[in-house]
């Protein structure tokens, strides 16, 4: 069984088998990209027009045809014809039915392979400043949490040991921070993204004499690709995407996972509300953080879009290759599973979650996360460090032999460790005390935050 041949095939004798015509088709994923597809020809259209190689009237009646079929996909009557081999292929062939004969002149001066370009990089333009949105919103969902919660305490990590007790704030800001360079990172990825392929043709440019700025300064584009070749076979900005995708991924992975252990009860710092959270089939006591583990899960699913682009591209010559179609359905899912991801724990952060005080509390009064404050108490009171860390270590191996805490100790045995111990020492190894020390630039310490914040706040009112 064969079917009827494509426009372009009529070099050969037979039309391609079914199956091999739809294995080779991308229609059913590229619809994607139909407006972005309609604005690259109709800023097509009219370069081809102001140059001479269609007339006024031509160029017209391509335009009003090419807005009937924006209008139509818009209303959702845009009907693919049956032997659509792409987006592009549908739009010209429809084109055609409503403008007759001018509608075949739309191909004049360009190809498939730098038409594919322009319609993607128009596209991922627009999806990177929306996810550039949503990672806005997240920031200013974790500035509201870290503000309200300046003043309270949390254990803070290294290797999942307890290390030195922390504002919760301050613990939140660090994710500020990491979603702030994801936000410049797209916008790093934008600059390369904005180039505009346009013209550029199959891979040698065109013997007409197109205006490849005007169609960039139509569309947008910064500029145009300096090199034919390079224009059609360029996809290091989709690799630039997936790689800031796959961060923006890391980091929300991490933030799941940091919320999966504290709803646990084993650290019970937090309780999870019912908007966010799922029950068992089973268990009715069950509390579930699906949202955090969904986060996590899907994570590599956007690696695995970020590896596998860098597979098909590692062994590509110039110019155009059909592998490249394999760009757009990873492309399009690290896309939406993004915006998903970002969207979900903005939610969770929001409205998902409460932080059980009570228990902050108790955490950081019960190890010995402020043993570093006692070799800094005895430092600043010159005592070398190093000795004065090793003074401490023994201290601890005795409290925990003793079933002690450091704030158990008698004066008397403080003093024994060494006798410039005085009764301060007390108040500077409470949990409140060590944290709020900690002042200096970037650290934990509570004025140190709160000029964090306040800096948060104005670079976002700024942008407002």
């Amino acid at each position: 069984m064969t079917q009827d041949k494509q426009t372009w095939s009529q070099r050969f004798e037979k039309a391609l088998h079914p199956t091999i015509a739809r294995f080779n088709a991308s229609i059913s994923f590229d619809m994607e990209l139909i407006e972005h597809d309609l604005n690259g020809s109709v800023a097509h259209t009219k370069m081809l027009a102001k140059t001479g190689i269609i007339s006024a009237d031509e160029g017209e009646k391509l335009l009003m045809g090419l807005e009937k079929i924006r209008q139509e996909y818009r209303a959702g009557k845009f009907h693919i014809v049956e032997d659509a081999e792409d987006v592009h292929f549908a739009v010209e062939k429809r084109l055609t039915e409503l403008t007759g004969d001018v509608g075949k002149k739309l191909h004049t001066a360009r190809s498939r392979n730098d038409q594919v370009g322009t319609d993607t990089r128009l596209y991922l333009r627009e999806q990177i400043e929306k996810i550039r949105i949503l990672l806005r919103r997240f920031q200013e969902v974790i500035l509201e949490l870290a503000e309200s919660n300046i003043e309270t305490l949390i254990p803070g990590y290294t290797h999942l040991q307890r290390a030195q007790p922390l504002s919760l704030a301050h613990h939140l800001l660090a994710y500020f921070h990491k979603v702030e360079r994801d936000w410049e990172r797209l916008g790093d990825v934008s600059r390369r993204v904005n180039i505009s392929p346009l013209g550029c043709g199959a891979l040698a440019g065109t013997t007409f004499p197109i205006d490849r700025y005007y169609t960039a300064e139509l569309l947008e584009f910064e500029k145009p690709y300096a090199n034919s070749l390079d224009g059609v076979s360029d996809r290091d900005f989709v690799i630039e995407f997936l790689c800031a995708a796959s961060i923006i991924m890391v980091h929300l992975s991490r933030l799941a996972e940091e919320i999966i252990l504290w709803s646990s009860e084993e650290f019970g710092f937090v309780t999870l509300t019912d908007v966010c959270s799922t029950g068992s089939s089973i268990m009715p006591q069950k509390k579930n953080p699906d949202v955090p583990e969904l986060v996590r899960g899907k994570t590599g699913r956007v690696f695995g879009h970020l590896q596998g682009m860098l597979v098909v591209m590692k062994g590509l010559p110039l110019a155009y290759n059909k592998d490249l179609q394999e760009d757009k359905e990873g492309l399009f899912d690290a896309i939406k599973t993004v915006k998903s991801c970002l969207e979900a724990m903005t939610i969770l952060l929001h409205e998902g979650l409460e932080f059980k005080s009570d228990r902050l509390t108790e955490a950081v009064a019960e190890d010995f996360s402020n043993a570093t404050d006692v070799a800094d108490y005895l430092a600043a009171r010159g005592v070398p460090f190093r000795e004065a860390y090793n003074l401490v270590g023994k201290v601890v191996k005795t409290c925990i032999s003793s079933g002690k805490l450091l704030k158990d100790l008698t004066l008397e045995e403080w003093k024994e460790l060494h006798p410039i111990f005085a009764g301060d020492i007390y108040q500077a190894i409470t949990p409140y005390q060590v944290v709020s020390a900690r002042n200096s630039y970037g650290g934990t310490g509570f004025e140190q935050v709160r000029t964090e914040i306040a800096i948060a706040k104005n670079k976002f009112s700024c942008l407002v």
